[in-house]
């Protein structure tokens, strides 16, 4: 990985046997299958490891998220939309949630 610095992380227990776990890195270089500096994992799950929602980017696998086990496309703006996207998912997940 090109070298790297770790511009935030954080680990958050929720109600209800949740968590949420954001981990932003700024590159020196943009990771194959990448265009930008960042190397980014945002995780919304459960505490045993079930995924949710998660953003990340992959070594030659690319900008990417995961919802409910079904892995799209996602397209970098930047860290700010990174969050609030990734807030607008576990959003639309609970409202799912509720029918």
């Amino acid at each position: 990985m090109p070298k790297a610095k770790l511009l935030f992380r954080y680990k958050s227990p929720l109600p209800g046997g949740m968590v949420i776990e954001v981990v932003v890195w700024h590159l020196s270089e943009p990771l194959p299958g990448s265009s930008h500096l960042f190397k980014y994992r945002l995780f919304y799950g459960l505490e045993d490891g079930t995924c949710l929602v998660r953003y990340d980017n992959e070594r030659g696998k690319g900008d990417h998220k995961h919802i409910e086990g079904q892995e799209q496309t996602y397209r970098f703006k930047d860290v700010d939309t990174l969050q609030s996207d990734f807030r607008a998912d576990i959003r639309r997940y609970h409202e799912r949630q509720k029918f």
